[in-house]
């Protein structure tokens, strides 16, 4: 780019929102420090970027999603020529908007972002969410101008960690100041400890199922319940005083004021807001995938901010014998809330940012 000319910026990734969470909370920043920059999103039209993307108002531009094969079948036959056409219609985008610089976030977008790129010489920067790296931004990383990272010890080279991007409302959220405007508005009683629930947008069933059956004892101790169950989750679970059943909260931010203690998945994005936020948890690592989620949460809980228990000893008689009385001791939940803000970190939006920028006036 000249001199004069604004950065036009390309970010790459979606699918899910531990992709295109921190692509948005990116693209904030960017729009907030560089103004005149041109910000244009690559993503699919079936993942979540379909939807909240433009509701932000950045402009989408969606090509075909071409997982790379993992066996050999009919997908895997008809992979190169299906690749081979989306990488061009992603050197023709660059070419055409005069791209400065590919941001990835990973997913299936990003193989064909980075070779593209590659292809014309344009500088990559990578963000990488998990302890684990995806084999995106493996792809992406031999020859990127700069990887960021959420979490200490990938195995990426030359790795920086930043933490997670995270929008600002979660990433400078005072709990305290917030948290007896919150539980009211949640309807419960600020007077009361408050455990927060989630297993995410889609929820974990496993943990819907020990939180109801342990229910009863947790507000029988004077302790309260924010159970946010996830979409289409709440059957059978009924509201008391006490103990208030949600689908879904939009503006998670109420929700962790509100908190004293998550019981939660440890998803990348979810340890990194914790963090954040100064939030004491209990993980809860899905026992699926490549192993990431327990990886995720290892440094937190070795630094004090969080318990772990493994997916498959969580029922009502564990959260009964080692959540409650927890939830219940103010001291101890003190010192795991501080240990967690040490380890978290709050502006890895705005850094991500100054990054991107310098990448590409640079280029």
């Amino acid at each position: 780019m000249t001199p004069s000319a604004p950065p036009r910026i390309l970010l790459a990734g979606g699918g899910s929102a531990g992709h295109v969470s921190p692509l948005l909370a990116t693209a904030a920043q960017i729009r907030r420090r560089s103004p005149e920059a041109e910000v244009l999103v690559l993503g699919t039209a079936e993942g979540l970027e379909a939807d909240l993307v433009p509701a932000a108002g950045f402009e989408l531009v969606t090509i075909e999603k071409v997982p790379f094969p993992r066996r050999p079948d009919g997908a895997a036959l008809r992979f190169p020529g299906r690749f081979a056409a989306t990488l061009r219609r992603v050197r023709t985008l660059l070419r055409e908007r005069e791209i400065d610089v590919v941001a990835g976030f990973g997913g299936y977008v990003c193989p064909p972002a980075y070779l593209a790129a590659a292809a014309q010489r344009l500088p990559v920067v990578i963000h990488e969410a998990n302890r684990r790296p995806g084999l995106a931004n493996r792809l992406g990383a031999r020859r990127a101008a700069a990887v960021l990272t959420a979490f200490d010890g990938s195995t990426l080279p030359g790795a920086r960690r930043i933490g997670m991007p995270m929008r600002e409302a979660v990433a400078h959220l005072d709990r305290a100041a917030r948290r007896e405007e919150a539980v009211t508005a949640l309807g419960l009683d600020p007077a009361r400890p408050v455990l927060l629930v989630t297993g995410g947008s889609l929820g974990a069933q496993r943990l819907n199922a020990a939180v109801a059956d342990a229910a009863e004892t947790f507000l029988a101790d004077g302790a309260q319940i924010l159970h946010i169950t996830g979409r289409g989750k709440t059957e059978g679970l009924v509201e008391r005083d006490g103990y208030r059943v949600l689908e879904y909260v939009s503006a998670m931010e109420d929700a962790y004021a509100a908190a004293d203690l998550a019981l939660t998945r440890s998803g990348a994005g979810t340890v990194s807001e914790l963090t954040a936020v100064g939030l004491p948890a209990v993980l809860v690592p899905l026992p699926i995938g490549n192993g990431e989620q327990a990886l995720n949460g290892e440094e937190v809980v070795a630094a004090g901010g969080a318990l772990m228990i493994p997916d498959g000893e969580i029922d009502a008689d564990r959260l009964r014998a080692d959540v409650l009385p927890l939830l219940l001791d103010d001291a101890r939940r003190e010192a795991m809330a501080e240990a967690a803000r040490v380890f978290g970190i709050s502006d890895a939006a705005e850094q991500m940012a100054d990054v991107v920028i310098g990448v590409a006036r640079r280029a």
